[in-house]
């Protein structure tokens, strides 16, 4: 495939690499909603400096997109256009040295919270129950059952959309609810977290409690995306949404979840649009019912086909 302008397919425009580019990548396969259009071309770094090669050599008109695991991400139904980058295997080590834990950043958060576990560090059970990567993670500044990875985190490398190495410390990361201050081209590749000693007993039941309450509260077995919208504070999103009347609320295949009406849920036939046009009714049902304007949690990316919504930016 090839960008407007160019007749040279893009692959054959992008720089000699370590690692596996793939044409016309599908990421319905990759994502946790299972909809939405293929990639023009993937690319899977073999290591951060593979990654910062690319970066450094891609000719600048080529549109390049981060996913992790695709737990939080809607792609929409036209997919995305340029370079999709995904840090699989070999961003997902994960070691131990005294309380620090130091871990790719494609590692998923629920094995960063065992192996901590296992090793006896605790502080770090939230991640057990938040999907996705560390990168994934620092980038939005994940946290559920009352912590964040700013409270976790130490240190971070990243490389920029030049292809140059940064490490930072979360004194330089700018972290608040649900934001990460550095630049957005910014890719993460590493970090050191901080644990506590403690009982892996201890650690094991908290995390245990942590699993009963998502599965009793969260429609874990089904195509959803998590939390579908910011919580705006003071207030919590759930319950402005349930207060408009939207759990349950389906367009097409898309529902807001009988279970948790701030998780949006691919009940087997829903496009991206589908679920796109229901977050966006939500938003307008719960502005109108209380002057709210939900933010999005949910990352939407790539084009649609021939379709506009209103609020789609918000």
């Amino acid at each position: 495939m090839s960008t407007p302008g160019h007749h040279t397919p893009l692959i054959d425009r992008l720089p000699k690499v370590r690692g596996k580019l793939r044409e016309g990548a599908s990421l319905a396969k990759v994502t946790w909603f299972q909809v939405g259009g293929p990639a023009d071309v993937m690319f899977r770094p073999d290591d951060a400096a593979d990654l910062a090669h690319f970066l450094k050599n891609r000719d600048a008109d080529i549109p390049i997109t981060v996913i992790g695991v695709g737990s939080n991400l809607l792609v929409r139904d036209g997919g995305i256009r340029g370079v999709v980058i995904r840090l699989g295997r070999p961003f997902t080590d994960i070691t131990i040295t005294n309380d620090e834990i130091h871990v790719g950043a494609g590692a998923l958060d629920l094995n960063v919270a065992q192996i901590a576990q296992q090793a006896g560090l605790a502080g770090l059970e939230f991640l057990s129950g938040i999907p996705g990567t560390i990168g994934g993670a620092i980038r939005m500044n994940a946290g559920a059952y009352g912590r964040e990875i700013k409270d976790v985190l130490i240190r971070a490398d990243a490389v920029d959309g030049k292809g140059n190495l940064h490490s930072v410390t979360i004194d330089q990361m700018d972290l608040s609810y649900r934001h990460c201050g550095l630049p957005a081209d910014w890719i993460f590749t590493s970090a050191i977290l901080r644990g506590t000693p403690d009982h892996p007993a201890d650690i094991a039941k908290r995390m245990a409690d942590i699993a009963d309450a998502r599965t009793g509260s969260q429609p874990v077995k089904s195509r959803t995306g998590g939390s579908t919208f910011a919580n705006p504070l003071p207030e919590r999103a759930w319950e402005v949404i349930d207060a408009a009347g939207c759990r349950g609320l389906t367009i097409g295949g898309a529902q807001m979840s009988e279970q948790h009406c701030n998780f949006m849920i691919n009940l087997g036939t829903a496009s991206a649009l589908d679920l796109e046009e229901l977050g966006e009714e939500v938003r307008k049902r719960v502005k109108t019912r209380s002057g709210i304007d939900l933010r999005w949690e949910i990352r939407r990316i790539g084009e649609r086909l021939g379709h506009s919504i209103v609020g789609k930016d918000a």
